[in-house]
């Protein structure tokens, strides 16, 4: 007899408002060759789309993944599923290193233009 191997995500409300999300995320950094090669666009789609039909809704990127190559790569994943049983955290502003592990930061509107 065959084992049935699916895993439910459990889900966990954020807030007050109805906000639901996977209590697991898939953080997208990996995908996009931060600490690793990248993926092809076809394999890194693939495997959004997979987290997602296993049920994880919660993606977290950032525009200085890649820079920007994560979240163009997240967008075109996000045209084949349904755009509104996802949520999607994204963090900008961040501009370099300034002495590892510290960051650069500045919140300014021309650095949030693409994340929004």
């Amino acid at each position: 007899m065959a084992e049935d191997n699916t895993v439910e995500i459990p889900r966990v409300k954020l807030g007050n408002q109805g906000l639901e999300v996977s209590k697991l995320g898939f953080g997208c950094m990996g995908l996009t060759g931060v600490y690793n090669s990248p993926v092809a666009d076809e394999d890194g789609i693939s495997i959004i789309k997979d987290a997602f039909s296993k049920g994880i809704t919660f993606f977290d990127t950032s525009d200085v993944y890649g820079p920007h190559l994560n979240e163009v790569l997240i967008g075109k994943a996000l045209k084949q599923l349904p755009r509104e049983k996802i949520q999607l955290a994204t963090k900008f502003g961040i501009t370099g290193t300034v002495d590892p592990p510290a960051i650069a930061i500045k919140g300014t509107p021309e650095r949030v233009w693409f994340s929004v």
